[in-house]
């Protein structure tokens, strides 16, 4: 009935109960709260490798094997108090710049785990690859279906900002996307470009000022520093 009741993890630990003796010893309480405990905790895990598989993140990185080393300029105290993720339950933002292989990219998809850890669903794309999908959607159509996807999502990751340019017909895409998220979710952005140079990778420089006026004056910012870890690696 259990399994009935798609209850599997108080079914398997209602198994090991009768195969332990011991177990059958304890009062019907406790042995009811371990059953409920075994199912909460297989719900969870469930929910976390559901949003994992969702967020299709880049890299497998986790916040506790984050690399303090001084060159790089990480504060533990700043990524200590972002480590709860309130900030995307209040809608705010991060970004993440540096020169390349600074580890942006990993740092931000370490964020994306840990968000997916608090029960948040996570979307990662690169920029490049969000204006491909945006063109090829104001194309044939599905951009309404395409956009209201990306508004559910509570945190999108968009990698590598600035290395391809925003063209217009996508630009005013995008601020929609923005704007949406500034009531839905948050947004965690790593560039390699600091962020007062941003303006020029928009074409038009009012649509520019309208996109970045919604992201940067809500963020948090964390700047890494030091060579590329690709080239230490390499060195290695």
């Amino acid at each position: 009935k259990l399994q009935q009741l798609q209850l599997s993890g108080m079914a398997k630990a209602y198994r090991d109960q009768l195969e332990q003796p011991r177990m059958q010893e304890l009062p019907f309480d406790d042995r009811l709260g371990l059953m409920v405990d075994r199912e909460l905790s297989e719900r969870e895990n469930r929910k976390l490798s559901r949003l994992l598989k969702q967020a299709k993140l880049r890299y497998a990185a986790h916040l506790e094997d984050v690399d303090y080393r001084s060159s790089r300029g990480l504060d533990k105290q700043v990524i200590a108090g972002l480590t709860g993720c309130s900030w995307i339950g209040q809608q705010q933002n991060l970004l993440l710049t540096g020169a390349t292989g600074t580890g942006k990219s990993w740092l931000a998809c370490a964020f994306g785990s840990q968000a997916c850890r608090q029960g948040y669903s996570v979307i990662y794309k690169s920029a490049s690859k969000l204006y491909e999908e945006l063109q090829i959607a104001i194309g044939d159509g599905s951009l309404p279906k395409y956009r209201t996807a990306l508004s559910k999502v509570h945190l999108l990751i968009l990698d590598d900002f600035g290395l391809a340019p925003v063209e217009p017909t996508v630009g005013y895409t995008l601020l929609d996307i923005v704007d949406q998220r500034m009531q839905t979710g948050s947004l965690i952005i790593p560039s390699q470009f600091p962020t007062e140079h941003w303006h020029s990778m928009f074409n038009d420089a009012t649509l520019a000022e309208a996109i970045l006026d919604r992201i940067v004056h809500r963020s948090h910012r964390i700047g890494l520093k030091g060579e590329s870890l690709r080239k230490q690696a390499a060195k290695a």
